[in-house]
């Protein structure tokens, strides 16, 4: 097969979590074990870094990657869902996995994949750990995928465990509840190993305390560590000094206010910062060289360094388009936010959502005097432009359905005016075809 027919093998063969939801998702860790076994265990022979969270994961594992292979470690990233190209989710160095890698993987293992029957995700984290065991990385930063305690990726025992936060999303899946959902994202805190949780969040913050203690893993809350002085950001840039409130175990210096620039200029990558400096400090703890210096070069360059997109990013000037990927209540909150802090006339939204998520919530927090421009993303699960338009009017959310998300994007960008604002999110899939 070629590298088409071996994406066309991978897609429709094995069960997807992104084009059929929940029926693709394994609730246990016996085929990606079984898997892995096969390759020799890959997944003990690299070090790691576990991120997990509602938002913010992506971010998190991008900022932390560019750190790293700009503090000169060879660096594995593995992320998910992928927006364009099947090989982003597969990094090293920033770069992508070559195509042939791919191939060869399925055409060497495909009598596995018979016998095992995983799941797209299942191979995916397979593929993943063996190419970061083979080219003997430095690190890798693992992003979970959904969940925690039972997804694919906790396999690995890693040097640090990050939970971003707590929000309300998969929640046919993982619960409920803040806590029952926190539950599941604690599960990837393992005996001994530090953690990181990004936001102290008072409704779950005993749950991670609570499962810290019973394994004996140091836990730091970021937003304790770190206090922002200052916030400046346009549509490129985010420049932001923050000030250390408790000096940790080990610094590579004592400097208590530090200022970045991060070219991902989204306010809520505030939150990811403290996350990412707590995160680094831990690993300076462990012996990483990594200076200030390194910080500073890599935060302002993670989309060059990683390949990240989809992040508040610009698409176009005229008429100013930017597209978010947050796509559940809290990341909807941080995208009203970032809207708010733009100028602009009249508000035109391009959205698109999946039909296995409970949508009134993020229905009844947008804005009633924008434009609606609905449509549906290019997967099985989702909701037809049409019911999306009946739901949102109920919410006084008025305008047309369009055929595909580049009809819709392409209407919105007619009808604005030069000083209008373009939005297009919703969900990721919708950003994957903007962008």
């Amino acid at each position: 097969m070629d590298y088409k027919a071996t994406l066309d093998y991978l897609f429709n063969q094995l069960p997807m979590f992104t084009r059929v939801g929940a029926s693709a998702f394994k609730k246990d860790l016996t085929n990606t074990l079984a898997l892995c076994e096969r390759l020799d265990n890959p997944q003990h022979k690299f070090k790691s870094i576990h991120v997990g969270g509602t938002n913010g994961k992506g971010s998190t594992s991008h900022m932390l990657a560019a750190i790293l292979q700009t503090a000169g470690y060879k660096t594995g990233l593995y992320t998910s869902p992928h927006l364009k190209d099947f090989r982003e989710r597969i990094r090293i160095n920033g770069q992508m996995i070559s195509e042939q890698t791919v191939i060869d993987f399925v055409a060497n293992h495909q009598q596995d994949f018979e016998e095992i029957e995983p799941s797209f995700f299942e191979m995916t984290v397979a593929l993943a750990f063996d190419v970061f065991a083979k080219e003997q990385v430095d690190i890798a930063m693992v992003e979970v995928g959904l969940g925690g305690r039972l997804d694919s990726t906790n396999i690995i025992t890693p040097l640090l465990s990050v939970i971003t936060n707590i929000g309300w999303d998969h929640m046919n899946m993982l619960g409920d509840t803040l806590p029952l959902i926190a539950g599941e994202k604690a599960g990837i805190i393992k005996p001994g190993v530090p953690v990181v949780i990004g936001e102290h969040q008072p409704e779950v913050s005993e749950v991670f305390l609570n499962k810290a203690k019973a394994v004996n893993a140091p836990i730091e809350f970021a937003s304790e560590e770190w206090e922002t002085i200052s916030q400046n950001n346009n549509l490129n840039l985010l420049t932001v000094e923050v000030q250390r409130q408790v000096l940790p175990t080990f610094a590579y210096s004592d400097e208590q206010v530090l200022q970045f620039q991060l070219d991902l200029p989204g306010s809520y990558q505030i939150k990811n910062l403290k996350t990412v400096l707590t995160a680094i400090d831990e690993l300076r703890n462990q012996g990483f060289n990594i200076t200030d210096e390194h910080l500073a070069i890599a935060l302002k360059q993670v989309k060059t360094l990683t390949g990240l997109h989809g992040r508040w990013e610009t698409l176009s000037s005229s008429p100013l388009t930017i597209c978010d990927t947050g796509h559940n209540p809290e990341g909807i909150t941080e995208v009203l936010k970032n809207i708010a802090s733009v100028p602009y006339k009249h508000l035109h939204f391009v959205i698109g959502m999946v039909k296995d998520k409970d949508i009134t919530k993020v229905l009844g927090m947008l804005p009633q005097k924008a434009v609606y421009y609905f449509c549906k993303p290019d997967i099985p699960r989702g909701l037809e432009a049409e019911s999306l338009k009946e739901k949102a009017d109920s919410f006084g959310l008025h305008g047309e359905a369009y055929i595909s998300v580049t009809a819709a994007l392409a209407a919105a960008r007619e009808a604005a005016d030069a000083d209008d604002l373009v939005f297009v999110g919703g969900s990721t899939f919708v950003v994957a075809e903007a962008v």
